[in-house]
C-alpha cells in the first residue's frame, strides 16, 4: 500500500543510518522507541491501528501507511503493525512491492521479528541491496541479513555500503561474517587499491573491515 503522502527524509535517531531495528533491538525497545515521542491523540491512533493489525481486518495496511503522519517514529510504529499482523510471506512481500520507500524501508527493519522463510524474506533484502536509496541499504542489512545472506551477496553488499558511504556500523554480524574471510580480504584490498591509483581517501571503515577478515 503506497502512502499518499511524502515522508521527512531525515531519520527519528538522529543519524540517518542509525536506528535499533538495524541491530536487532528487543521489542520491548521497538515498542518504547514508537510511543515515546507520541502525544495521547496518537498514542489512541497508535493503539488502534496495532488492534485493526492484530486482528487483521482490511484496513491494517491503511494504517500501516498512515503512519508516516501521525507518529512521530514511523520505522518503529510500522514494525509494531507488522509484528502484529504477523502477515503471511504473499503480503509481506506485496507490501514491500507495492510501498514508498520509507514504507520499504520498514518491511526490511520487521524481517527479524517475522522471520519469514529466506525464499520469501531474502529477495526482499536483494531487491533494496539493488537500489540507489542509501536508507533502504542500510535497513536491508540487519539480522536477517546477518542470518541468510548469501556469503557472495552478503561482500558485495558490505562493499556497496563502502562505496555509497552508508556506515559499516549499519552492517549486522560484521564482525562475525568478515572474521577470516580471505574472499572478503581481496575484495576491500582491490577496493583500497583503486581508491589510492584515483587519488581518493581510503575509509575508514574499510580499514577496519579489513582487520576483522585477518581475525581468527
Amino acid at each position: 500500500m503506497t502512502a499518499q503522502h511524502t515522508e521527512p527524509r531525515e531519520s527519528p535517531y538522529g543519524d540517518p543510518y542509525e536506528s535499533p531495528y538495524e541491530t536487532g533491538a528487543p521489542y520491548e525497545q521497538v515498542r518504547a522507541e514508537a510511543y515515546g515521542p507520541l502525544d495521547d491523540a496518537a498514542r489512541a491512533w497508535l493503539d488502534a491501528a496495532r488492534a485493526d493489525a492484530a486482528a487483521r481486518v482490511p484496513e491494517w495496511e491503511l494504517r500501516f501507511a498512515e503512519a508516516g503522519r501521525n507518529c512521530a517514529a514511523p520505522d518503529a510504529a510500522r514494525v509494531l503493525l507488522l509484528a502484529a499482523a504477523r502477515p503471511s510471506a504473499a503480503a509481506v512481500t506485496r507490501l514491500y512491492r507495492q510501498g514508498s520507500a520509507a514504507e520499504r524501508r520498514a518491511v526490511l527493519l520487521a524481517l527479524p521479528y517475522l522471520d519469514p522463510a529466506p525464499g520469501d524474506g531474502v529477495p526482499l533484502v536483494e531487491d533494496a541491496l539493488r537500489a540507489n536509496d542509501t536508507l533502504l541499504v542500510a535497513a536491508a542489512l540487519g539480522p536477517y541479513a546477518a542470518r541468510h545472506l548469501a556469503p557472495h551477496a552478503w561482500r558485495h553488499a558490505v562493499l556497496k555500503c563502502l562505496f555509497t558511504g552508508v556506515p559499516l556500523a549499519a552492517v549486522a554480524g560484521l564482525e562475525r561474517r568478515a572474521r577470516g574471510d580471505g574472499e572478503l580480504a581481496r575484495m576491500l584490498t582491490a577496493f583500497a587499491a583503486e581508491r589510492t591509483a584515483a587519488g581518493r581517501a581510503v575509509p575508514e571503515d574499510l580499514r577496519r573491515a579489513l582487520t576483522l577478515t585477518e581475525e581468527l
